[in-house]
């Protein structure tokens, strides 16, 4: 599973480049790192602070918890050498777009996935 939700996020990262002119992931180096520690980050750092800023989330009707993935997306552009997000809006954007990759690749893995 954990493999599967790292390939999501490598393929949400490459049409997140593709998609921003202001994105920048230099080779896949950069984009393999990552998609490992927005992996990481979503699955240890972001639960954790989901529920640290709960009454948070609660009051901003879940803007708060955007703000969190925005958040992620930041980690891996911070830890990762050579990829680069210039922009605010850019950044909103990208993290709907990973958003919306994860979902669509995870809707359509489970569709093909046998029980």
């Amino acid at each position: 599973r954990l493999a599967v939700v790292y390939g999501i996020n490598v393929i949400a990262l490459i049409v997140v480049d593709w998609l921003f002119d202001s994105v920048f992931i230099d080779r896949w180096w950069p984009l393999l790192l990552g998609a490992l520690v927005l992996t990481f980050g979503n699955l240890i750092i972001k639960p954790i602070l989901a529920i640290l800023t709960l009454p948070l989330i609660i009051l901003t009707f879940g803007l708060a918890y955007f703000a969190i993935n925005v958040l992620m997306l930041a980690l891996a552009e911070w830890i990762a050498p050579d990829f680069s997000i210039d922009g605010f809006w850019t950044y909103v954007g990208a993290t709907i777009v990973v958003w919306f990759v994860n979902v669509v690749v995870g809707w359509f893995l489970e569709k093909i996935t046998p029980v």
